[in-house]
């Protein structure tokens, strides 16, 4: 298990500044009811999240604050994972990583996700047509009172480091906002019968939304054409389409939350700060008024009614943010204290 010196407050504060570490051979406890509830309660809103162009479930998971810790958990997976495939002692790894998971913490949370994209993606997505600017104002207040969270997390990891540096900060937040424009105003033609090598693909670059905070899912899916058919193919229940693209997602996040482990363990404070660009980005998306096209317009008449749903989305955020923190601490079991650990699920 890896060490952690008073010299590298960076990895002391990769998961949790007030995170304990389990020992190898202590498995993972039941943290009650409530915090079970709590869980399944986070993975629904993900999940519904990943259905909205321009709303990112990553996102949701830092503001329900539970970013770290699916992030830990899910090394921890793929961990286990490639031991048991390749590792010399399989069935050792597997067993060793399965009790360092925290599967009162994946598995309520991956039901109420699959439930919300199954039960809600047709409720949505009429919401989304059928109220364009209403929806996007919604979830613009929702996305920019978020912004807040990688912000302060990046200020609690810069203490460790010193403070911030001003002018690599602004850089960062500066090239994460570019980023996040740029991906979000990507023109997108709809293809109506996509080939399952071109779901599998763009699965496996849409599912990295999940991952990474200020990016959209769903708009990445909308950009390579793919959003109204994979709707389609989840509300008629098309089983071969969705299993193509659950394995494109499997394999998508398999690569892509390494690099996001490495990046969050060894450059934290700066990873968070182009995560915050990345959520000030995607607002353009999530700006009321468009053209079919996407192509913005200048502010319509109807803009007291707009900033009346924009409050109520910031509304929800600072409800949620209030709630974690003071109904949230200590209820939800802490992953150990480095996401060093996560990648040694061996003896």
């Amino acid at each position: 298990m890896a060490a952690v010196s008073e010299r590298e407050p960076v990895k002391e504060s990769a998961i949790n500044a007030e995170a304990s570490s389990y020992p190898d051979d202590e498995k993972v406890g039941f943290p009650g009811v409530p915090a079970v509830v709590g869980n399944a309660l986070r993975g629904g809103l993900i999940g519904s999240a990943e259905l909205v162009p321009g709303v990112s479930g990553g996102t949701v998971a830092l503001v329900t604050g539970v970013y770290d810790r699916l992030l830990y958990n899910g090394s921890v997976l793929l961990s286990g994972i490639k031991g048991g495939i390749t590792g010399p002692d399989r069935g050792a790894q597997v067993r060793r990583a399965s009790r360092k998971i925290d599967w009162w913490l994946l598995l309520p949370m991956a039901l109420l996700m699959f439930l919300a994209v199954f039960m809600l993606a047709g409720v949505l997505h009429d919401f989304v047509e059928n109220s364009p600017e209403v929806s996007r104002a919604l979830f613009g207040g929702m996305v920019a009172a978020s912004i807040a969270v990688p912000l302060m997390m990046a200020r609690e990891s810069a203490r460790g480091e010193g403070g911030f540096k001003p002018v690599r900060a602004a850089i960062t937040l500066v090239l994460g906002f570019a980023i996040g424009l740029i991906l979000v105003s990507i023109p997108g033609e709809e293809n109506p019968d996509p080939s399952y090598i071109v779901v599998f693909f763009a699965a496996a670059i849409a599912v990295c939304a999940l991952a990474m905070p200020g990016v959209s899912g769903s708009y990445l899916l909308l950009a390579m054409g793919l959003y109204a058919p994979t709707l389609a193919a989840v509300d008629e229940r098309n089983l071969g389409y969705i299993g193509v693209f659950m394995l494109g997602a499997l394999f998508g996040i398999g690569a892509f939350i390494k690099l996001l482990e490495y990046l969050l363990t060894t450059h934290r404070t700066i990873t968070l700060l182009a995560m915050t660009g990345l959520m000030a980005g995607s607002l353009r998306a999530l700006w009321p008024w468009q053209d079919d096209d996407g192509a913005l317009r200048g502010i319509g008449s109807d803009w007291p009614a707009m900033i009346g749903f924009f409050a109520i989305g910031v509304a929800v955020v600072v409800v949620v943010l209030v709630a974690e923190r003071f109904l949230g601490q200590g209820n939800v079991t802490d992953p150990p204290s480095t996401f060093d650990e996560a990648t040694t699920a061996k003896d």
